[in-house]
């Protein structure tokens, strides 16, 4: 087994979400987008305001969601860290149980190892700037109009991809097999896994048998597929083809307004994210 140290954890976690495309993540190289350049001024006080609230959110979020462990077992050799993404509904709750119940429990990662993010995919195109984008007032790449639907993209080792397959398939109502939200209509809500290969995947023969003994049926995704409301069926993609967008920044760990509160020492876990790399500005409007 590979014991990964603190750094070398923080490397590998800075480093593993996959992404092809514009803004998507890369094992090869962390672009920003352009944006518009703020005064000197707003950059240290920007600045100055993030250290504050990241150094609050790093002792608060310890004490809620747990300490980082620098000897925790990441993978085995043979395990292969795999990028996957899952949707079912709006990416909210999605992500808040992804990272509890997944990375935390599953995993035994701490704060600064989360790799789940809220973003989009299942779509075949960005825009010209390589761009998905939240519905926004100056319909800037609106990853509706693109075909794209909400997911939470995370990085796993392969030998875990089955067991969070069963937490995806345990998120839905289980009276109606449906979202928990049937107010969120259309394809940008539709039911969707992402995985390398997609239906080729050497995990997918197990995550069919899940889907099949959770009461859903799983089908190879197109690109911009129709909605799955009362259907009972996931479209399955291949993520080199279909690939993960992470969300705005505004967008991550947030709260879920179906559920409690999850309380603030979980929602500034994103602003720590963003300072540290594992979030990236994405060029679309957004409120950091």
């Amino acid at each position: 087994m590979k014991i990964f140290t603190t750094t070398t954890s923080t490397l590998f976690v800075s480093c593993c979400l996959l992404i092809q495309g514009g803004n998507a993540y890369s094992l090869f190289k962390n672009s920003v987008p352009t944006t518009t350049k703020a005064s000197a001024t707003d950059e240290i006080e920007t600045t100055s305001r993030r250290n504050l609230l990241r150094a609050a959110a790093t002792l608060s979020a310890g004490a809620l969601l747990g300490s980082v462990n620098p000897g925790i077992v990441l993978a085995a050799d043979d395990d292969v860290a795999t990028p996957v993404y899952f949707g079912v509904g709006c990416f909210w709750h999605i992500q808040h149980e992804f990272i509890i119940q997944g990375e935390k429990e599953m995993l035994g990662r701490g704060p600064s190892q989360y790799t789940s993010a809220a973003g989009y995919a299942g779509g075949k195109s960005a825009d010209k700037e390589g761009r998905v984008c939240y519905h926004n007032f100056q319909g800037v790449a609106d990853y509706g109009k693109l075909g794209h639907g909400e997911v939470v993209g995370m990085t796993i080792p392969q030998s875990k991809i089955v067991d969070f397959s069963d937490l995806y398939f345990s998120l839905y109502n289980p009276k109606t097999k449906d979202r928990v939200d049937p107010m969120d209509r259309g394809a940008e809500y539709r039911s969707l896994i992402g995985l390398p290969g997609g239906i080729s995947h050497s995990s997918y023969p197990a995550i069919e048998k899940s889907a099949e003994n959770a009461g859903f049926k799983l089908v190879e995704g197109k690109g911009n597929d129709g909605d799955t409301l009362g259907k009972q069926t996931v479209w399955v993609y291949d993520s080199t083809k279909f690939p993960f967008y992470q969300g705005e920044v505004y967008h991550q760990y947030h709260d879920d307004f179906q559920s409690k509160a999850y309380g603030k020492a979980y929602n500034e876990l994103g602003l720590a994210a963003y300072d540290d790399g594992r979030l990236k500005v994405t060029g679309c409007p957004d409120r950091v």
